[in-house]
């Protein structure tokens, strides 16, 4: 089984739902998705803004 995505595991773990979050961070549900699926890199200024929302380090959510 192929573990959740960090954005994903801690967006559910909040009873998010991807419309909710998307809307929280002023994005489109494509590009929230794209990040969950991890086909999406965000710029610097986005991924402070997940991990913010998330209240979450970015880096908890974001590796090389």
């Amino acid at each position: 089984m192929i573990p959740a995505h960090p954005i994903r595991a801690m967006r559910q773990a909040q009873s998010l739902t991807q419309a909710e979050l998307a809307e929280r961070l002023g994005i489109s549900l494509r590009t929230l998705r794209a990040l969950e699926n991890g086909r999406y890199d965000p710029s610097v200024t986005l991924a402070c803004r997940v991990a913010r929302h998330l209240q979450t380090p970015v880096e908890a959510l974001f590796h090389p």
